[in-house]
């Protein structure tokens, strides 16, 4: 009997195809011991998120995974880590906003803050508030910008650093005020909040998930949610969202978004985005997401493709108003 040859090229694409067939090509295996850098201290919302994600994201992916609070410099210190680190998807970073911020903050950073990763998706997304001191003569959001107006520096405002969400948003505030406030800065978001409890110090802008219970329990006066929606529970539904306070232009929200290093092959990075996503939807993370006063991200955002996108989105937004106030973290 006899068997036809094929041609050179046709045997070549047969070989290929083969080859490339998914039912005999390698899947992509993560490492069975996976770090997840935070680069904020331990207790705060950022490694919060970071441990919850360990522990949805070990079981689908069969790996141990631990969190390393790797702090300073406004987390560039950890997010250098993860740069340099080795592609194999044995440590991965998990940032926030401030990633985009340190674009533009910092002038000699070790790394492209968009083109230095591989963004895996984004997390959960939570609004910034407008406080201030429980007895702030004003009672509405227009009422508390002309006061900033007219008290100039003699108004205080706090934040926990250059590159911070609560340095981001009180330079949102202050732009939509017109004024240049007295910044004072802190060793984190805590003493923020116990400063401002204590008539100490007059406003802030800070993540909800922080702030929320201290309005709850009338601790704060909260003039505005800086997002899209307002947050759910008593206390917290009467207060109004920029947008319907009449100022659309003072809208933040704190994202976290999950980061492999840049050469991270991208059959990899697939399997680790589709662990992240099987992750924010487990039962345990969405409650305590909720009680965070946050939410899993709806899944198309938590995507490799989605997230690099508003990364870069993102860096171009910060970046005419950190380069206006002229303030450089180095």
């Amino acid at each position: 009997m006899h068997r036809r040859s094929l041609p050179g090229a046709a045997l070549a694409v047969t070989i290929t195809a083969t080859l490339s067939s998914p039912a005999l090509a390698q899947p992509a295996q993560p490492p069975r011991n996976i770090t997840i850098i935070c680069p904020f201290a331990p207790g705060g919302p950022t490694d919060l998120i970071s441990r919850l994600m360990a522990e949805a994201m070990g079981p689908p992916l069969e790996a141990q995974i631990v969190v390393e609070n790797v702090t300073g410099a406004g987390g560039t210190i950890g997010a250098a880590r993860v740069a340099q680190a080795r592609p194999d998807g044995s440590v991965l970073l998990m940032h926030h906003i401030g990633h985009a911020g340190a674009a533009s903050l910092y002038r000699r950073l070790p790394y492209d803050v968009v083109d230095g990763f591989a963004p895996l998706g984004l997390v959960t997304e939570v609004p910034q508030m407008v406080v201030a001191r429980p007895d702030f003569p004003a009672t509405t959001l227009a009422e508390l910008l002309a006061a900033m107006r007219a008290g100039g520096d003699r108004v205080s405002i706090g934040n926990s650093g250059l590159g911070s969400s609560d340095h981001l948003a009180g330079m949102l505030m202050q732009r939509e005020a017109g004024t240049t406030l007295n910044t004072i800065g802190f060793r984190g978001s805590a003493p923020i909040s116990t400063e401002l409890m204590a008539s100490r110090l007059d406003v802030y802008g800070g993540q909800g998930t922080i702030l929320a219970p201290l309005v709850r329990e009338g601790r704060l006066r909260a003039y505005c949610v800086m997002g899209d929606a307002r947050l759910p529970g008593p206390v917290l539904d009467s207060v109004p969202t920029a947008t319907e306070a009449g100022h659309p232009e003072l809208k933040m929200s704190v994202w976290h978004g999950m980061y492999a290093p840049r050469a991270t092959p991208a059959e990899l990075v697939e399997r680790l985005a589709a662990a992240l996503r099987v992750a924010i939807q487990s039962p345990r993370v969405v409650q305590r997401f909720a009680e965070l006063v946050t939410a899993p991200v709806p899944l198309e955002r938590a995507t490799p493709a989605y997230h690099r996108g508003f990364l870069a989105a993102e860096v171009a937004r910060w970046r005419p108003l950190i380069q206006a106030a002229g303030a450089f973290a180095d």
